[in-house]
């Protein structure tokens, strides 16, 4: 089954230790050692979460020498911020009509 690169984000993101691999690599770019560092888990399981979020576009992998360094990839989250703001923008709406809604309910019942 092929998935769009939407859900490919999404599965990504949908794990914490790779959601925290991202927080750590926005202050700017780091190893693969450092990422591993504040986890408890082996090595093999940080590189294949590594492997998930290059997959997705997440991140990017170069190699300088012994060090692999990794840096994060802007363009997957922005397209998942895009495709979450056309929902956030229903919602917002539904709430501001429901806002409405229970002024008027309310204002009838101290009439």
């Amino acid at each position: 089954m092929q998935h769009d690169q939407l859900s490919t984000t999404f599965a990504a993101l949908a794990d914490p230790t790779r959601r925290a691999i991202l927080e750590r690599l926005a202050a700017g770019d780091a190893t693969v050692g450092e990422l591993a560092a504040p986890f408890n888990i082996t090595m093999p399981a940080i590189s294949k979460h590594l492997s998930v979020l290059e997959r997705a576009g997440l991140i990017t992998k170069s190699v300088d020498g012994q060090r692999r360094n990794c840096r994060i990839t802007a363009t997957p989250l922005k397209n998942a911020t895009s495709w979450l703001n056309e929902y956030r923008r229903h919602w917002e709406a539904n709430l501001d009509s429901l806002d409405s809604y229970l002024a008027r309910i309310q204002g009838q019942e101290t009439s």
